[in-house]
């Protein structure tokens, strides 16, 4: 008896995704908004797929960022806090602060000029351990988001390790010099001229030892509407946007990833029964072209569906069909020909020997057409997923934009 064609409102089982997800994305993403996603993908709809992630604006708003404020004891860390705050120091909720080394623990603030944004003030890396490594160990850096290093007097060696040590974790941070009205009031030499020393000595220290030049503040923790203070606000309040976004966007890409890669699965199975005619409404399974836009279309990445999608973004439709690697039959049957055919032959006849054909008796041409299906079906499926990356990221710059 024949199977049912498949369409792509075929629902593939995805207990394992919904479990694995549930830990992931919970206290990021509603569940509803989960299982949005996935009957829009596993209906082939990469429209409804981009419609829903619209929709997710206001759960990433409330996205929780941490930010950690590092550095060397005595350089302004808690009065930084405070200030960013907006808060004096004689407040209740103000972090504590002291001629001597006052945070001894991790300490965390809340503030509402940054909803949802947990700041933490660490100990002074020389306060709690004797090597880098302990205290990136012993203050948890892999669980912030972003980080600012706090100087004055010095940029110190400390201070380059510190950016090396973020840059390496692929994490952004900024150098924040929070002492320069004590500079000003110190110094023979001209305002414009300490501050340009400041900056290329900062500048300096760090390309020294091959870190990037971060985003540099120089101010003052007694007057935070001074200099490169109202920049820094602005700055971090763009950045803390960006990494919520690209946070769900990660959150959603393995959602679909994993709905890619089960359809993958139960389509192949479906194909090792040899029940091509059957396998999405396909009538001849020597036809790759009809083949491919079949696979294209139950992916949702056909020709039509990337024009909605790349309509409904501002862009054009060329930037999307341009990465698919599998837009001709002809063309990828060219790519995999001589040396895949080798292989796949070579494959067939081993497989003789072992007395293992799946239903293809000893047909090497039914054989190399089983394999050529394979490629093509997760060669569609590779493009899909770079095809989603590449929507995921427009879409979110586009709200950056906004």
């Amino acid at each position: 008896m024949a199977e049912a064609p498949l369409s792509p409102n075929t629902m593939f089982s995805s207990s394992h995704t919904s479990v694995m997800l549930d830990h992931i994305c919970s206290s990021i993403l509603s569940m509803d908004i989960i299982r949005d996603i996935e009957k829009a993908w596993k209906e082939g709809k990469l429209l409804e797929v981009v419609s829903v992630v619209r929709k997710t604006a206001e759960t990433v708003s409330r996205m929780p960022v941490s930010i950690a404020v590092t550095g060397e004891s005595g350089n302004g860390m808690s009065s930084f806090i405070n200030a960013l705050r907006r808060l004096q120091h004689e407040d209740e909720a103000s972090a504590p602060i002291g001629v001597v080394k006052t945070t001894q623990t991790r300490g965390s603030y809340s503030s509402f000029h940054f909803p949802n944004v947990v700041l933490w003030d660490l100990p002074g890396m020389e306060t709690t351990a004797q090597s880098l490594e302990n205290y990136l160990n012993e203050m948890q850096f892999s669980q912030y988001d972003l980080f600012i290093i706090i100087a004055s007097e010095q940029f110190s060696m400390n201070h380059v390790k510190l950016a090396k040590a973020i840059e390496g974790m692929g994490k952004r941070f900024y150098v924040v010099w929070t002492k320069l009205d004590r500079d000003f009031s110190t110094s023979a030499l001209s305002n414009e001229k300490i501050l340009q020393n400041i900056q290329e000595n900062i500048k300096e220290n760090l390309q020294n030892e091959g870190v990037k030049e971060p985003p540099t503040f120089l101010v003052s923790n007694f007057d935070p509407s001074l200099h490169d203070f109202p920049k820094l606000r602005n700055t971090l309040r763009i950045d803390i946007s960006k990494i919520r976004c690209h946070s769900v966007q990660k959150i959603i890409f393995t959602i679909c990833e994993n709905i890619i890669n089960e359809s993958v699965t139960s389509l192949l199975k479906k194909i090792d029964t040899g029940g091509f005619q059957d396998v999405l409404g396909i009538q001849d399974p020597n036809n790759l072209g009809d083949c491919l836009k079949s696979y294209r279309l139950f992916f949702g990445v056909d020709d039509k569906s990337l024009k909605q999608v790349a309509q409904s973004i501002g862009k054009s439709v060329e930037e999307y069909t341009n990465i698919v690697k599998s837009q001709d039959a002809q063309t990828y049957h060219q790519e995999s020909s001589t040396l895949s055919w080798i292989g796949n032959i070579t494959v067939f006849y081993l497989c003789i020997g072992l007395s293992y054909i799946p239903y293809y008796g000893n047909s090497a041409a039914k054989y190399l057409n089983y394999m050529e299906q394979r490629r093509l079906l997760e060669s569609v499926a590779k493009d899909t997923k770079t095809i989603l990356r590449k929507v995921l990221e427009d879409f979110i710059n586009l709200d950056e934009v906004h």
